[in-house]
Parts: structure tokens; C-alpha cells; sequence
């Protein structure tokens, strides 16, 4: 694996210089592949101080995961769930765990953002530029931000004359005591579902605002029993509940059709959001009418909760169905003028995910930037890759949101790793998805998007354009087949022209891979 011409191309370990960006799920995974590969010569470079990524930055109070925790993890790392749904904090020790078991800290940088990465066409290396100045350099980079990380923050008019604590969700004050207090919630996704039954009982107030109802699924999450937990002790066991995880997932994708109004699985989870509305609010028709969509299931995200639809029965919670138009010093004023007093403003306003890569700009060949060439509309060869950005792999990337997430990240990561041995296999120094592949691949998704809820609501996975760019219309499996064969197709491999710089990240921690720690 390790020929002369690696050595000549990477250094003398013979593996390229690996920048990670982002030590969530998906830098993590990328780490752990590129361990197991024989690849150590990587570096994590994450802004937060520690790893987790979406699990670190939101801490809001009932923050929870809406995959099965057996299904939400890796395949090469099992876990003592306590709940059939993980909340945060379990969620950040089980992340803190892999870094441990598989002693990946020394590759770590916490505490450091990266601004832009700059290729190099004469010795195919990018110049990744850190905040404060630092530059290294890498032969591979990997964007692993994530799909949820660039928070959307209101422009109401006087947000800023209001008097009392306000903040985003995305980064949750807890230094502010809510008890007895008057709460306004804005938004009502996902988000807001899981924050309301945590703080209605605490405060004396709470007015919910919603611009506009989501399709609500009964989520069944509780804690699992100590007969439950020693049972999930068994490898075998934790293997068949993810197995059985995964084909009830992959079952109601076949064919996107659960996407798709008037197919018969779509059919039946519309049916059962409206079936949870009647049932909850048989006395309260106004809440019913207000709480029910006007779009096909599943127009925007689902929100799978139990918990929320019968805390906005509480005598204290409000729901507000308009809009925020304006803020005063103190309180709310919605769409239709009427003014809220409150003491504490929350905004679940949800994130900017259309807006790929927000954080890091990346220049490629010519100096053009990848913002420059998506214009508005992001798009790449499985959600991976782009023509004109050699080495440059988007973890998360245009239209990967869907299915399970951790298992599309893992293929994502091992095609990193497949990319990187075939540059040491065969003496390359660049690899690089091919125009036409990339043009078909685009073409033949946008023919998927055809027919699905999607399109015409009102949503977060839209560009500016009106395409849909965050969303993968099948299962996992479908995907894990494509990274595995038409993806390393696409590629081309080219060698530079002028020998690299080497050794310009700390590659001198030399980890070796553990054993399975499944």
C-alpha cells in the first residue's frame, strides 16, 4: 500500500495529510475509518472545546435524538443505552467514549475554527487557514460541519430593545432561572416540541408561537428496563435490534414512497399524525384546527414527540398561531398586533441548512470558490464531491439528509478512506469527481424529486431557487450501494506537477488502531 511513490507524494509514512473540519458524528467517523485504514496522518480541527458537534452546541433542555440509540450510533461501537431514544447528554458521553476507546484526542484540535482552505494546483496540497493566522497545509480535505450547525436568527424589528434574557437554542443561556417565570417560545419544530414539556411546568407563562403547524408522530421514547439493558448487553442481540432498526426505516423508504402523497405508507402516517390530533384535543377543536397542516405528510421535517401535544393543554402554555411581527422591551407582538409581556424570549427559529457550508469557504481550481460555482443552488456527486475541488469531500453534504444519518456518514467516511488508498495505490496525488458524472447524478435526483411533499411546501430544504438541496428521497441502502460502485467511477486521479511540502500537520502521533471495540 505504502509504495515509493506514496512516500515521495505524502512523506515518509506514505499516507496523506488529512484535514478533518467539523468533530461530530461525521469527523469522528472520518477519524476511525482513516485509523482502521493504517492511515494516522489526520488532524480534527473543531471550534467547539470538545467533540460532539450539533450534541455539543445544543444543550436545550429535553434535547433528544429522534432515531432509535441502537440505530443512532456506530457500527463499530456499541453503547448501554438508557433510552430507546438517547437525550444529549448520553448522546455527547457516548462521542466522548469513541474518542477514548479508540484513542483519537491526540488527533484532535478543540478550540480551533477553521476559516478557508486554499488548493494548490502545482503541488495538489491545500492551505487550510485557521482563525488567529496559523496556516498548515493537507493533501485531503474533509468537511464534516453538518447539516444543523449554522443557526437562522431572526430580524424582527426591536430584538434588540428587549429588556429581559434573549437567545437563540442553538446556544441555550442556562444560566437563566425560567421558575415562575413568562416565556415566549418562537417556532414550533422539532426543537420547540422537545423544549415545551421540559419548561411548561416550570414557568408561569408560556406563549408558543407557530407560523405554521408540522405533522406530529407519536414517538413511543422511554427509558428501557434493567431486564431490557442486560438483555442489549449480548453483541448479538444489539446486532438483530439495529438490523430490525434499519429494515423498518429502509421498508417505508423503498422508492421514496413515504415522501410521496397518496402512496399507501404515506397515506397511513397522515392518517395516524391526524388520529393523534383528534385524540389529544377531542375537547379542544380550536387547538385541533390550529395544530393541523394544510401540506402533504411530510412537507417540512416530521416531528416525532409524545410529549408535546398534551403539554399545550396546560393552563399555563398558550399556543400563538401567527407569526412574530415585532419585538418591544417588553414582550411580543404577533402578526396580528397583539402584544405578549414576557420576561425571557427564546427563538427556535431553526438553522440555515440549505446554506452548505456557510462556515468555511473552500477555494478550488483557479481560485474559484465552491460557492462561487454552486450559485446559490449546492449540489455534488452523492453529496460528497464537486468538479474543480480535488481532494475536497463534504460529509453531510447537498442532499444527504434522509434515511439514517450515522449510516450514510459512515459511508461517506470509507469513501474518504477509498479515495485516499487509491492515491497511495496508484502514485496520484489528486482525485477528483469527473463534470458529466456529476451533471447526471444532479439530473437523474432532481427527476426523484418529482412528486414528493417536498416540493410544495414551504420548507428548510429548498435554495433560493426553489430546488431541494438537503434531502436524499430514499433509504440508506440504496445510498450505501452507489458510494460503493457508480461513486469511485466518477473519479479521476491526476499526479502533480511539483513535488508537496510534507509534514505540515502534526502527523507524528502514531495511534495504534484497537482492537473491535464492539
Amino acid at each position: 500500500m505504502k509504495t515509493g511513490a506514496a512516500q515521495r507524494h505524502f512523506g515518509p509514512a506514505g499516507t496523506p495529510q488529512v484535514a478533518i473540519v467539523g468533530g461530530g458524528f461525521a469527523g469522528i467517523a472520518t477519524a476511525v475509518k482513516l485509523q482502521r485504514a493504517g492511515i494516522h496522518t489526520f488532524t480534527v480541527f473543531e471550534k467547539s472545546e470538545g467533540p460532539g458537534g450539533t450534541w455539543w452546541d445544543n444543550r436545550y433542555p429535553g434535547a433528544e435524538v429522534d432515531v432509535a440509540s441502537h440505530l443512532y450510533s456506530f457500527s463499530f461501537k456499541s453503547h448501554d443505552w438508557s433510552r430507546t431514544h438517547a437525550k444529549q447528554p448520553e448522546l455527547q458521553a457516548y462521542l466522548e467514549e469513541v474518542l477514548d476507546d479508540f484513542g483519537l484526542r491526540p488527533h484532535f484540535r478543540f478550540g480551533t475554527t477553521v476559516h478557508d482552505a486554499v488548493w494548490d494546483e502545482r503541488t495538489h496540497t491545500y492551505a487550510v487557514h485557521l482563525e488567529g493566522g496559523e496556516s498548515v497545509t493537507a493533501h485531503m480535505v474533509v468537511s464534516a460541519l453538518g447539516l444543523l450547525n449554522y443557526p437562522k436568527y431572526p430580524d424582527w424589528p426591536g430584538l434588540d430593545d428587549f429588556a429581559g434574557p434573549k437567545f437563540h437554542t442553538f446556544r441555550w443561556e442556562h444560566e437563566h432561572d425560567l421558575t415562575g417565570k413568562r416565556v415566549a417560545l418562537v417556532g414550533t419544530g422539532s426543537t420547540a416540541s422537545q423544549i415545551v414539556p421540559e419548561i411548561a411546568p416550570q414557568v408561569d407563562r408560556l406563549y408558543l408561537f407557530q407560523r405554521e403547524p408540522g405533522w406530529v408522530v407519536p414517538k413511543g421514547d422511554r427509558d428501557f428496563t434493567p431486564a431490557e439493558r442486560a438483555k442489549y448487553q449480548s453483541k448479538l442481540q444489539r446486532r438483530i435490534t439495529r438490523v430490525k432498526a434499519a429494515y423498518l426505516l429502509e421498508k417505508n423508504q423503498i422508492g421514496g414512497a413515504i415522501h410521496r402523497p397518496g402512496t399507501k405508507i404515506n397515506s397511513l402516517r397522515e392518517h395516524q399524525c391526524r388520529s393523534f390530533i383528534t385524540r389529544v384535543f377531542a375537547d379542544r377543536p380550536d387547538l385541533a384546527e390550529a395544530l393541523t397542516p394544510q401540506y402533504p405528510y411530510p412537507g417540512k421535517r416530521p416531528i416525532l414527540n409524545s410529549t408535546f401535544y398534551p403539554a399545550l393543554l396546560r393552563d399555563n402554555v398558550e399556543l400563538v398561531p401567527r407569526a412574530v411581527a415585532s419585538v418591544t422591551e417588553k414582550g411580543v407582538v404577533d402578526a396580528g398586533g397583539n402584544e405578549y409581556l414576557v420576561d425571557i424570549l427564546v427563538m427556535a427559529t431553526g438553522f440555515q441548512p440549505a446554506n452548505y457550508l456557510a462556515s468555511l469557504e473552500i477555494y478550488g481550481v483557479g481560485g474559484r470558490t465552491i460557492h462561487e460555482a454552486w450559485a446559490s443552488e449546492p449540489k455534488a456527486m452523492l453529496g460528497m464531491t464537486v468538479p474543480g475541488f480535488p481532494n475536497f469531500f463534504i460529509l453531510y453534504g447537498p442532499n444527504t439528509n434522509g434515511g439514517e444519518i450515522v449510516s450514510l456518514l459512515e459511508r461517506q467516511a470509507e469513501h474518504v478512506v477509498s479515495a485516499a488508498r487509491r492515491m497511495m495505490r496508484h502514485g496520484k496525488t489528486s482525485v477528483e469527481v469527473r463534470p458529466a458524472f456529476y451533471r447526471a447524478y444532479n439530473r437523474w435526483l432532481d427527476r426523484q424529486m418529482r412528486g414528493t411533499a417536498w416540493v410544495v411546501s414551504n420548507n428548510y430544504y429548498k435554495a433560493p431557487t426553489g430546488r431541494i438541496v438537503t434531502q436524499w428521497p430514499f433509504g440508506p441502502l440504496l445510498y450505501g450501494v452507489l458510494t460503493k460502485t457508480v461513486s469511485p467511477l466518477s473519479e479521476r486521479t491526476t499526479v502533480a506537477p511539483a513535488p508537496a511540502v510534507h509534514g505540515s500537520l502534526p502527523a507524528d502521533a502514531r495511534v495504534p488502531a484497537p482492537a473491535d471495540a464492539d
